[in-house]
């Protein structure tokens, strides 16, 4: 097996605060999660567009009374300051510049760290690996717009409440939950490189958004004989593909339509 050559660059994070009188008021018309019921500790949620789809995959905690942190892909952070601006004009919150977070692995867990010495390949590395394994997935630039919530099982991680109330997209999302369910969902696999037939012994890890067979990529990570991934297909399309289908955590092999 020939190595990558051409694999995609690491991820960075940026980290923005919003806190005021109004912020979770505002919050919980934005999210997908109960911003009620958030804590000390990360929790993945999404700001959705009125189709219903992931406009900006987040991790959001409160850190002190009417005071959130939000951790997203450094290429959606100033999409994500324009969207606050424009959606939060007559609420009375700040919201601060973003900065820059780290991904690394505490616990066995994916999480971020402020600590320099987190901030590096290795770290980010292992978040990916860790992050891609228990489906921890991370929305860019390149897939704002791609995923439906149910699809990439958040709501099997507690990042979506279906009985909250209004938010943006809540109307699509509700009718897929409680009427029907989607035919492609989130995988976690294995596979060989893409071979480049322009350039001679050369070979690519996917990217995200881009599409293996009748899967499309939501996040992958290289490895020695290949790569792993996180994709939305439906399964009888990858049981035809050359993907190994490895196992999710037991939280996220369940039906991803709602129980009856």
């Amino acid at each position: 097996m020939t190595p990558a050559s051409n694999t995609p660059a690491l991820p960075q994070f940026a980290q923005l605060t919003i806190q005021g009188e109004d912020a979770e008021k505002f919050l919980q018309g934005q999210l997908t999660c109960d911003v009620t019921k958030l804590g000390l500790s990360y929790q993945a949620a999404a700001i959705c567009n009125l189709k219903g789809r992931i406009e900006f995959g987040i991790w959001i905690k409160k850190q002190a009374e009417k005071q959130y942190d939000v951790v997203i892909s450094a290429d959606c952070a100033d999409a994500l300051q324009a969207h606050l601006k424009k959606f939060g004009a007559f609420s009375k919150f700040d919201t601060s510049e973003s900065i820059t977070i780290y991904p690394c692995v505490l616990a066995d867990e994916p999480t971020f760290s402020h600590k320099a010495d987190h901030n590096t390949p290795d770290d980010t590395k292992a978040w990916m690996q860790c992050s891609i394994a228990t489906g921890n997935y991370w929305i860019v630039a390149a897939t704002q717009g791609e995923f439906q919530p149910q699809e990439l099982r958040l709501h099997q991680r507690g990042g979506m409440d279906y009985d909250k109330g209004c938010y943006l997209g809540q109307e699509v999302i509700a009718r897929i939950y409680f009427k029907s369910a989607p035919k492609a969902f989130l995988h976690y696999v294995k596979g060989s490189d893409v071979k480049n037939a322009d350039v001679k012994d050369s070979a690519t890890t996917p990217t995200a958004g881009e599409k293996l067979d009748k899967a499309q990529v939501v996040n992958t990570v290289a490895t020695a004989d290949g790569f792993e991934a996180l994709v939305v297909a439906r399964p009888e399309h990858l049981a035809e593909s050359e993907l190994t289908v490895l196992d999710l955590p037991p939280a996220l092999q369940a039906d991803v339509a709602r129980a009856k």
